[in-house]
């Protein structure tokens, strides 16, 4: 059962914790590159900050964005601002979404994402999480995957594993950290491959953060993933 009260708060301490160790940073390193090609670390607190506006609008019951160009140029439209602004507006509009997180609502509806994808409203909030912490990691600011709460990891590689099963593309795949284990790939009565690792490796592999380096891949080639 999705906890959406519970995930809030999760929200706002991620979004603490960011905005905490960014404020250690100055105009000139906002401006320098982050992690993700083609982004400055502005593009990447521009997103969070549009994200968070745009997942009010799908908990309000509108589109997510306008369009993908517009989305597109609103983070390069924002990018450049001072390291104050960008800090400012990933405040406040978090706090716009907890307010819109808070509102009275049916929280077993769906709700309509990007690209015509849909989900329970319920999960939203989780869905924020996943962009605060994650893009907190991109930043490239010492924040790492290993630094990522426990629970937040165990629900996000669930959640990507579960994204990748059924892809033609992907084979039947069981990932383990020797404690947990998880399918993924195409339905099978016995997973051809077994992706073995610890959990912060699972995750950057599964969300795209890291090569697979740290793993090691049983009955078969670690397999590559399509793109999220």
């Amino acid at each position: 059962m999705i906890d959406h009260a519970r995930d809030l708060v999760s929200v706002r301490e991620a979004t603490d914790r960011l905005l905490t160790a960014a404020a250690k940073l100055d105009n000139a390193s906002v401006a320098e590159p982050s992690r993700l090609p083609g982004w400055s670390r502005g593009h990447v607190l521009a997103h969070i900050a549009r994200n968070a506006d745009a997942l009010v609008n799908v908990l309000q019951g509108r589109p997510m964005y306008v369009s993908a160009t517009a989305r597109d140029a609103d983070i390069e439209r924002d990018a450049p601002r001072p390291l104050d602004v960008q800090l400012t507006d990933v405040r406040e509009s978090g706090s716009r979404f907890q307010e819109a997180g808070a509102a009275p609502a049916d929280w077993t509806r769906t709700v309509e994402l990007r690209n015509g994808v849909t989900d329970a409203a319920a999960r939203v909030p989780f869905r924020r999480w996943v962009e605060v912490e994650l893009h907190h990691v991109d930043l490239g600011i010492g924040y790492e995957l290993e630094d990522l709460p426990a629970e937040f990891v165990e629900r996000e590689i669930d959640f990507l594993a579960d994204r990748f099963t059924g892809h033609a593309d992907v084979p039947p795949t069981r990932l383990t950290d020797g404690t947990h284990a998880w399918s993924t790939g195409r339905e099978a009565d016995a997973a051809e491959v077994t992706v073995r690792g610890t959990a912060p490796d699972l995750l950057g592999w599964l969300a795209g953060r890291r090569d697979g380096a740290g793993l090691t891949a049983e009955g078969g080639a670690l397999p590559a993933l399509p793109p999220l």
